[in-house]
């Protein structure tokens, strides 16, 4: 089987998404250009068409056809009277270098894989995530996600600390955390490329039963702090 027909991994798929924002950031993509092809990249199904995305970007190449070495003994196709065993060759996918193992921002509690005691994962790849209700909220939660529509709502939220760190990693992503009136939230630990991070809501210190720390990076996405729809005109009128 020919490398181009091999299945691919998300490791590779992420891999290849990784090489598309550095290609945004050397100027050879636009925004647009990169979600087309990330779109690609997270649904393709083989190298041939990973490979696809990254085929016109000079010096970008995930993967090149294999092909396997000519059997040794081809010459020689006797040895004592018997025919040489066939060779049987099996084509070897390329090392992939997965993405670095997630590290958790300055603050929060070291402990596990995610960097967090208990911490809660909201992943998401092309789709759309809610946390709303009376959801448990740990002391850490880790927002993972890929083009995708992520609501965390912890307005009727319970909490187990006064104090939550969200890490966020996220690609061309919308996300919105919906906080009560009397929390606060602190998004001085996010870092914007191509997008943006927006707070709607106090930023001082920590008061009352909710307090955010927000850090982590969002790459062509957005993150907003805000409180739920509706809030700012039951104040103009007192209830």
């Amino acid at each position: 089987m020919e490398a181009r027909n091999l299945r691919v991994s998300d490791a590779e798929r992420e891999h290849v998404g990784e090489l598309l924002q550095k290609a945004v950031g050397q100027g050879m993509l636009s925004l647009g250009e990169f979600t087309e092809r990330m779109d690609t990249a997270l649904a393709a199904k083989t190298r041939g068409e990973l490979n696809s995305v990254l085929a016109d970007l000079p010096g970008i190449t995930l993967i090149s056809d294999y092909d396997p070495p000519a059997y040794p003994n081809a010459g020689q196709p006797m040895y004592q009277g018997q025919p040489y065993p066939a060779p049987t060759y099996q084509p070897q996918p390329p090392p992939v270098h997965p993405s670095p193992p997630y590290r958790a921002p300055v603050g929060a509690p070291v402990v596990g894989n995610y960097g967090a005691a208990n911490a809660a994962v909201i992943r998401g790849r092309m789709a759309t995530v809610t946390r709303n209700g009376a959801w448990i909220v740990p002391p850490a939660v880790v927002v993972d996600t890929r083009i995708s529509s992520v609501t965390i709502d912890f307005t009727r939220a319970v909490m187990q600390t006064q104090v939550v760190n969200i890490s966020i990693d996220d690609y061309a992503s919308s996300i919105s955390l919906i906080v009560p009136e009397e929390a606060t939230v602190d998004m001085n630990g996010v870092e914007a490329v191509g997008g943006s991070a927006s707070n709607k809501v106090r930023s001082g210190p920590q008061m009352g039963p909710l307090h955010l720390v927000v850090h982590g990076k969002v790459r062509f996405g957005s993150v907003t702090a805000k409180h739920p729809f509706g809030t700012t005109i039951r104040k103009m009128f007192g209830s």
